[in-house]
């Protein structure tokens, strides 16, 4: 038996119709909503201008049947098993990409043109994962057994008193690029930070001309006893742990994602977005349900 047909399968409109009508005066109203579709998932119903024509508003708790923008970024299906970056399927990238390939692809639309050009991003990104050292003080500040995702929500929004002067609405192409390029390269520094502080170790500075994976590697288990020398992790953990960052670049609209944006509307500072974003994330019903997994 063939399923009842939907609106969504009219694949040549353009519109829906939205009408009421009174049933003590018989008097009939109709507004008409444009219809959006994308390269990838349902079609959607534009309500932008709802109330305008209507005087109503919608009603959906939880964004369950309600897109907030529109992104080229990031598609997933998960009951499909479809993941996809810039039009990237997410197997292809884990087999031939790297995770900082895949975060230039993610920021600008696009894989790096050449293999110099690759690598002049990493370098950018590595050069700027050290952090202030009044930041490294205000990490020891916490209690011990703290937990890490405090650390964080704490710490990344502590990096806002670091760069104050950037403010969404302010800024340009190249600050958002910067401010972009820094979350991504001092998270690692801060989550390594979190973690020694939470073992009672001395911190780790990362290293030129390594990998993101390894400096964090280097930065979670080196010991003192190596007198400071770069300890290389096995090539094996070191690209499992690029895989799985990787895999966790990005994932569309959800939660945490969805507070970054709320912040950010308000103009805030790029670092207090994030780090309410990482709260969002600390959650049992988003990234803490991953914690919960491993434990």
């Amino acid at each position: 038996m063939a399923s009842a047909r939907r609106l969504c399968d009219l694949v040549n409109a353009t519109f829906v119709t939205l009408s009421a009508k009174d049933p003590k005066t018989g008097e009939a109203l109709s507004v008409e909503l444009p219809i959006v579709r994308g390269t990838a998932g349902a079609p959607c119903v534009d309500i932008s201008k709802l109330h305008a024509s209507t005087g109503m508003f919608t009603i959906d708790p939880g964004f369950v049947g309600t897109s907030s923008c529109k992104s080229a970024i990031t598609y997933i299906d998960g009951p499909a098993g479809v993941l996809l970056h810039r039009g990237y399927a997410i197997d292809e990238l884990a087999a031939k990409s790297s995770f900082l390939e895949v975060v230039y692809l993610l920021l600008n639309g696009h894989l790096p043109a050449s293999e110099r050009r690759l690598e002049l991003f990493e370098r950018e990104v590595v050069r700027r994962m050290t952090c202030h050292e009044r930041l490294k003080t205000f990490v020891g500040g916490f209690p011990d057994g703290a937990h890490p995702m405090a650390v964080m929500v704490g710490t990344v929004g502590a990096l806002s008193a670091f760069f104050h002067d950037a403010a969404v609405g302010t800024m340009d192409d190249a600050q958002r690029a910067l401010a972009a390029v820094r979350v991504v390269a001092k998270l690692p520094t801060i989550a390594a930070m979190a973690y020694r502080h939470s073992i009672g170790m001395p911190y780790v500075a990362p290293r030129r001309g390594k990998s993101l994976a390894a400096n964090l590697l280097h930065m979670c288990f080196s010991s003192p006893l190596d007198g400071g020398e770069f300890v290389a992790p096995p090539p094996a953990f070191e690209k499992a742990l690029d895989t799985f960052l990787l895999l966790h670049a990005d994932h569309e609209q959800n939660a945490s994602t969805s507070t970054v944006r709320m912040a950010a509307s308000s103009e805030a500072n790029p670092f207090a977005c994030v780090a309410a974003g990482i709260a969002s994330l600390w959650g049992p019903m988003h990234g803490g349900a991953n914690e919960a997994c491993i434990r």
